[in-house]
């Protein structure tokens, strides 16, 4: 079982600390950013950052849906960590000043991938697919911040 990693990243034209209370805020602004890839978005616990619990599906691929249950920590200023319950998955979100009034938030996403030939093709084409879907999530959180 071999590790996979997915890392997208975005300049937005925000301030860094407006962009990471948009991302930490899970009762309204994320259900409003989220692309099509997810779906049943719920919060089950807290809503704005660290101690909130959040549930989705996330479909990769027409075959391939995750059932995720999140719990969210914010490890140091400007992170925030979701540690997948159901799975290895842990995504964390890191958003950092890019100059004048302009934020970089990059995504990176890590699991313990499947074994052998499965294993090859999950490692190859997987980070791909999870980085167009972070990077349309990015887009719209853009919109939503940089208004």
């Amino acid at each position: 079982m071999a590790q996979v990693e997915a890392v997208t990243e975005r300049i937005i034209a925000a301030d860094p600390d407006d962009v990471f209370d948009a991302l930490a805020d899970y009762k309204d602004v994320r259900p409003k950013v989220l692309p099509e890839h997810f779906s049943e978005y719920e919060v089950r616990e807290g809503g704005d950052g660290e101690g909130s619990l959040v549930h989705w599906k996330l479909q990769a691929t027409s075959k391939r849906v995750r059932d995720c249950l999140l719990e969210v920590t914010e490890p140091t200023d400007g992170q925030l960590v979701e540690k997948d319950r159901n799975s290895s998955m842990v995504t964390t979100w890191t958003v950092t000043p890019a100059g004048e009034g302009r934020a970089k938030v990059v995504v990176s996403t890590v699991w313990n991938g499947a074994g052998g030939i499965g294993g090859f093709f999950e490692k190859t084409f997987a980070p791909k697919g999870l980085g167009r879907i972070y990077d349309a999530l990015l887009a719209k959180l853009a919109a939503e911040v940089e208004k």
